[in-house]
This record gives structure tokens, C-alpha cells and sequence, in this order.
């Protein structure tokens, strides 16, 4: 009985999306009680290298998927971004080239700004780093734009370290604590 209890708790959270009470909440002294359930991505520089995903964002990425509903944004400049991010837990957002800020703003305000973790390196991602609940800024071997850095709520040096901050949130407690 207790496995056909399980089987229909699964069949259910595929069936109308994951369970209400999944969702990732981090206590910050001085800051308050954060209630995340969504993770806006910027793909290219970011969960990708030269059209490659980077090593070992999969696997986080899987983890992450059973707390938060993880969206990636990217005006696919390498032309492959559905191809890259098949078989991953994640939703494709495109948006257009040129007013990238902006629209990727505008995902970040539509999927509740409150709850929302956002993580970028460019000047294109300033908007969603500093309106998120948590911004997170990834150095990483294409850099970061300085405006990126000063948006941000953290700053890592590689997206695997910005990933482990969500799967551990305890390293995002202590950073972020006043």
C-alpha cells in the first residue's frame, strides 16, 4: 500500500507540476526568510562555453529541478540553444537580440521577482541580478561586466559554485547574513 501511495504522489507532481510544498527557503540573519521557487538561467557565458553546456551544470541542474522551477534565458546567439538544454529539466525562454535586459527583467517580474533566484554574468542580466530575491553573479572564463559584479547579491567564480549555493543553501545563509 505504502508504494502505491508513493507511485501516485509521483504520478501526481508530473502530472500538475511539483508539489506545493517543494520550494527552497533560506533564513538570512539581518535579511529575513526567503521563499524560492524559480531560477532564472542566462545560458550563454553562463550554463555554456563557446556552445558546449560546462561540466557538471547537468547533473546540479537535475538536482536543483526537484525544489525550483528553472528557466533559461538566451537569445540563443550560437543558434542551438534547443539542442543544448534537451533532456534537461528547464523551460526555453527566448527573448530577442538588442533590449536583452529588459526582457529578461520582464521574466524574472512575471515569475515573481519575490521568488525568484537569477544568475548572470553581462551587462545584459543586470536587471534580473538586482531585482531578484537573490542575485548571483558568475565570473567564470568569459568574465564578468562590472556591472554584473555591482548588481548581484553574490559573486562565485564558476556556474557549478552558483549551483552548489542552491543545493546547499546554508553557503548562501552565511554570505549573505548581516
Amino acid at each position: 500500500m505504502k508504494s502505491n501511495a508513493w507511485l501516485l504522489v509521483c504520478l501526481s507532481e508530473k502530472l500538475i507540476g511539483r508539489a506545493e510544498l517543494e520550494m527552497l527557503v533560506i533564513t538570512v540573519p539581518g535579511r529575513g526568510i526567503y521563499n524560492i521557487e524559480q531560477l532564472v538561467l542566462d545560458l550563454n557565458g553562463t550554463i555554456s562555453l563557446d556552445g558546449e553546456i560546462i561540466g557538471g551544470v547537468r547533473e546540479r541542474l537535475e538536482g536543483i529541478s526537484h525544489q525550483l522551477d528553472i528557466t533559461v534565458v538566451t537569445a540563443d546567439t550560437n543558434r542551438n540553444a534547443k539542442s543544448l538544454l534537451a533532456g534537461l529539466p528547464v523551460s526555453i525562454h527566448m527573448i530577442k537580440e538588442n533590449q536583452e535586459n529588459e526582457q529578461k527583467l520582464s521574466v524574472v517580474l512575471e515569475k515573481g521577482k519575490e521568488k525568484t533566484v537569477s544568475i548572470g554574468n553581462g551587462c545584459n542580466d543586470v536587471s534580473m541580478l538586482r531585482e531578484s530575491a537573490i542575485g548571483i553573479c558568475v565570473v567564470g572564463k568569459e568574465g564578468a561586466s562590472p556591472e554584473a559584479l555591482m548588481a548581484s547579491d553574490v559573486v562565485v567564480p564558476t556556474i557549478n559554485e552558483a549551483l552548489d549555493l542552491l543545493l546547499k543553501p546554508r553557503r548562501l545563509q552565511a554570505t549573505l547574513r548581516r
